[in-house]
Formats: C-alpha cells, structure tokens, sequence
C-alpha cells in the first residue's frame, strides 16, 4: 500500500543523524519523524482515486494524530477533487497515527476525468505531529498533484526477479511505468529509418543469406551457421549478428530494406531464449529454452513493412504488413504469435528501460546482460555519469540532494550511447549497487533528473530487483 515505505525511511533516519535536534545532556532523545512517502503524484496516473501514504520513522508505540493542510491553484475542492476525510474549514483534515502502525494514508479523489486544464496542481502538507514523545517534520513534508514534471520519488521496477522476464519501461517526468514479458515479440520495425531491430533481451541474432528467395531455403543448407548465429560464443564475428548495442539504428544485423525487392536477402533467425524457470538465489537465471529459428524476408511496401517469414523447412511462407507509426519509435511483431504486439510506450512517453541486454565485450563478441538500463535515444533522452569521491554513503546522498543542480549540468557529456547506466551502475561480484557515482538525464521535454541507483537484489539477496531515486534538478 505505502510503496516507498522503506527508502524514505531510510532517507529520514539519514536526515535525522544529521539533525542538532538529535541529542540533549541526557544523551540520544527518542523521536518519531513522519513524512510523506512520495513527493509527487502525476494527474495523469489519477483516473478515480488514490491512496497517499505518509510514513513513520519507526513503529507507532503511541496513538497520535497527523494534520495536514491543503492548498490548491485552478482547482476547487468538491468540484475539481476532494479528500478522505473531508478537508475543514481551514483547509485541514487529521490522520490517525496508530499504534502499532509503521505508516498511514488518506484517499485522493480526482473528480474530473478525463482533464479539463493541465495547470492544476494540489498541494499537501504535513503542519502538525501530536504524539507523546519527541516528533519532527522531516523528509518529505509535502506532497504535490499535478500535470508538471514529477519532483522525483523511488521506483523498484518490476522485472520479475532472477529470470527477469519483464521488460519495464519507465518515465521520470510522470512517474509512469509499462512491464511488458520480454519473450513476446521478436522484430521491431522502425517508424524512422527503413530498419528492423532484433529482440536482444532474449539474445537473438541474425544471419543474411546468399538467396532472395525465401522458400527455397531448408535447414540442411543453413544447419552449419547454428553455432555461429548466436549470442556469447565468445567469437568476435558474432558482433555481425547482432544489433549494435549503442542504440544506432543505422547499424543493425538486419541491412536497410531497400527499395528494390531483389536487393532484400533472406537472413537465418536464432530466436533466442525463453526466460529460465528455475529460481536461482545466487544469480541471474535469464536463458532457459531455447525458442528455434526462423528463416525470414522483409521487403518495403506502402511506406511501410512486408514481412515474410517461415519455419526452416517450410516450403511456403507466411505474409505480414506492417505499417510505420510516427507515435511510436517502433512497429513490434511476435513470429510466435503471428500478431503484433504492444511493446514500448510512444516515443516522447519513455526515459529508461530496466532489461535484459545484448552488449558487445570488446574482442569476444557480443555478450548476453543482466540487470540493464538503456535510455531511449531515439527520443532525445540523453544521460552521462557523474563520478563522486565520496568516503561514505553519507557524503553521496548530500551531494546529491544539496549540491548538484541544473547550473553544474555540462551538456558536451551527454552521450547518444543509450548504454551509460547500462550494467555501470552495480557490482555483480558484490551484488551491490555502486555508491561513488549517479547520473544526470535529461529527457525529451528537456527536463533534467538525477539518478541514484540503489539496489539490484531483494531482502533475500535475489537478483532481478532493481531500485533507484530521481529528482528533478532545479
């Protein structure tokens, strides 16, 4: 229900270490901080209601109660939204601390969707703490609603756990987040360029063949090249086979569809891997079944895809149009299902991808990775690292939220590279996240957001957990 209960905890106890509130000749007082667990919520995630959650330092002993006050700008209680409980006569309204309780929440309602304006926004703030002992406001002691950029938050995408079989796609400014199962397409059409893209979250490859005619292709004539065409044969030519990993759509294993249909070979597909099925504690479990190979074609039509395509020993093919979507950086088809299929959100709607990833090891070919984050270059979303000399995670965390702002971004450091948090961001030896380093993106809305990530495993110490803080750089 309280989705970041534990980080903003974390991040409370930090602040109060750090308070000169904390100690009196007694030695160490006892205090209870309360705090709002998010500090933005997007308009948009709103369709009826939601609950806002507010969280405790530590476990309630006492009964208390929380007072918050609300203020708004073009929007009206009762008309625009309302609250439960009801806001009184000053803008307020009281929540119980229970004892016992680590948190509590109070219900949002949005009264008009979909929106009449994008201007609206709705503050909530925590002004009072009644409770018996020692109780500060600290952390996040506001929370807004609104259509603008979010502030920043946590999120813990759902990749699924050491088969990682989900692939999350995330945007910062909204919050949003699509979780799509990484085994359910296979091409990917540009809406751009005249190219197709593989799924490399399941290490497929490709091969081009020396024939345009696809039906007279069998598997004893391409069965030589099944070793080859393939991910971490730790050869560096299978480079050829697979999609540049920088993102660059103008260098995929798939060539240019041409104009001219006797210019488009046929290509050898290995379509890679179904995610594992078993559970491994110590490790990523991303490979399980192998999913076969397909022989296909792709030729231009209607500004657009013809995509043929057939199991090996076929003697006749199967025939598919695919149009070209603007909204959209890619068109993405499953030859499993024989359907198209929902993947990315539009184009300008994405920041990040958590993910499994084909990457290139220089001198052994391509190379299959856990635990990834690429960034969606093709829609002008930009990252570099910033490296911090920082004895402790202390230091880390002040140098993130007090000292790093929008005057210090250097836009020659951006990179169309969309592999800059790529696996760079934690130690699978360690199975931490690095502390000595964030990264600052700025997305297609030109918005700069600051990085931290913060976990890649669960309290069981599995992989396939990721976890990282934002914040919109003012």
């Amino acid at each position: 229900m309280i989705k970041f209960y534990k980080i903003a905890v974390l991040l409370m106890i930090l602040a109060i270490g750090l308070s000169s509130c904390e100690k009196d000749h007694e030695g160490q007082k006892r205090i209870f901080v309360v705090a709002f667990s998010d500090p933005f919520t997007s308009y948009s995630n709103i369709s009826d209601q939601r609950e806002i959650g507010l969280v405790f330092s530590k476990k309630a002993e006492f009964d208390g109660v929380v007072t918050i006050k609300v203020s708004d700008e073009n929007a009206a209680y009762g008309i625009d939204y309302s609250t439960l409980p009801v806001i009184n006569n000053t803008n307020e309204f009281q929540l119980p601390i229970k004892a016992g309780s680590q948190g509590t929440e109070f219900v949002f309602k949005n009264l008009i969707y979909p929106f009449d304006r994008e201007d609206k926004t709705i503050q909530f703030e925590i002004v009072k703490i009644e409770y018996p002992e020692v109780s500060f406001i600290q952390g996040n002691s506001r929370t807004m609603i609104s259509f603008a950029a979010s502030l920043g938050g946590v999120m813990a995408p759902e990749v699924g756990g050491a088969s990682q079989p989900f692939q999350v796609y995330v945007e910062l400014s909204s919050g949003n987040e699509k979780k799509v199962a990484r085994s359910s397409w296979d091409l990917a059409f540009a809406s751009g360029a005249d190219r197709v893209k593989l799924n490399g979250s399941i290490y497929m490859a490709a091969k081009k063949l020396n024939t345009n005619d696809i039906d007279q292709v069998s598997q004893s004539q391409v069965s030589g090249f099944f070793t080859q065409v393939a991910v971490g044969t730790f050869d560096p030519t299978n480079e050829n086979y697979v999609d540049s990993p920088t993102g660059d759509i103008t260098k995929t294993a798939i060539a240019e569809i041409k104009e001219n249909d006797a210019d488009n070979a046929v290509y050898l597909v290995n379509l890679g891997f179904e995610p594992g099925k078993l559970v491994n504690p110590s490790g990523a479990d991303v490979a399980g079944d192998h999913r076969g190979w397909k022989k296909i074609r792709i030729l231009k039509r209607d500004k657009g895809y013809l995509l043929q395509y057939a199991n090996l020993d076929d003697t006749t093919h199967k025939e598919i149009l695919i149009a070209k979507n603007q909204a959209y950086n890619f068109s993405f088809y499953s030859l499993k299902t024989n359907s198209e299929v929902s993947v990315e959100p539009t184009k300008e709607n994405w920041d990040l991808n958590f993910t499994v990833f084909t990457n290139i090891i220089a001198g052994s070919g391509s190379y299959g990775y856990s635990d990834f984050v690429s960034n969606n270059t093709l829609g002008q979303v930009k990252v570099y690292p910033v490296i911090v000399s920082a004895a402790n995670e202390k230091e880390l965390v002040e140098k993130l939220n007090y000292t790093y702002k929008n005057a210090q971004v250097d836009p020659s450091k951006f990179s169309n590279d969309q592999r800059i948090i790529g696996a760079d961001w934690r130690d699978v030896f360690t199975g931490q996240a690095f502390k000595d380093r964030f990264f600052v993106l700025k997305d297609g809305k030109g918005n700069y957001y600051k990085i931290r990530m913060l976990s890649m495993l669960n309290e069981n110490g599995q992989r396939g957990y990721p976890k990282f803080e934002y914040e919109l750089m003012l």
